[in-house]
């Protein structure tokens, strides 16, 4: 067996967590969809402040730039501010599908999201027009990638089922649960 296909069996190497990995490589929308209020309260304080600092320095310590100097300072201190409340709050939710922190939420959220899409049919992780190929050469660029996004920003942005958990749990849920209906239903009529 070539080197390259035992790369393509292999799982992914999993941190050592004090709570249960949801997703190694969690899709872009998934992250937003997941994230607490919490996170959104935390990230909108983030993105405040940065803009919020620059107007306190400005009245300790004005700069006299005139009229039109202070609005474009403004202007690039409050983007700085957006894109900092957005990497915190990627951040808080990423590190809950990690497992670094506090999950429990988002563990029973996960397990009813894809026991719903097992009971329907659908494909657990959606479909993809990417190749095969091509959706590993994307998992592998991006699993564990929250955790340097401070210097290289990198999203998972494709659909594929190499996520770092055995799916077979939300398989045997679903058994259980229509099995659980099929015998509600026996007893109804």
């Amino acid at each position: 067996m070539t080197a390259a296909a035992k790369s393509a069996i292999a799982p992914p190497k999993r941190a050592n967590t004090d709570y249960p990995l949801i997703d190694s490589d969690p899709h872009l929308r998934r992250v937003f969809r997941y994230a607490r209020p919490s996170d959104y309260a935390v990230a909108g304080s983030a993105a405040a402040a940065s803009p919020l600092a620059f107007w306190a320095m400005e009245r300790v310590s004005p700069s006299h730039v005139g009229k039109g100097g202070f609005a474009p300072v403004m202007r690039l201190a409050t983007a700085i501010g957006l894109i900092g409340g957005l990497h915190v709050l990627y951040q808080r939710s990423c590190n809950r599908f990690y497992g670094f922190t506090e999950n429990s939420r988002e563990v029973d959220m996960d397990m009813k999201e894809m026991v719903d899409k097992v009971k329907m049919g659908e494909s657990l992780y959606g479909t993809s027009n990417v190749s095969t190929y091509l959706q590993g050469v994307a998992a592998r660029n991006s699993r564990y990638s929250e955790l340097f996004i401070h210097v290289l920003p990198w999203f998972n942005i494709v659909n594929h089922d190499q996520h770092g958990v055995d799916t077979a749990k939300y398989y045997q849920q679903a058994e259980q649960e229509l099995e659980a209906e099929r015998l509600a239903e026996l007893n109804s009529t």
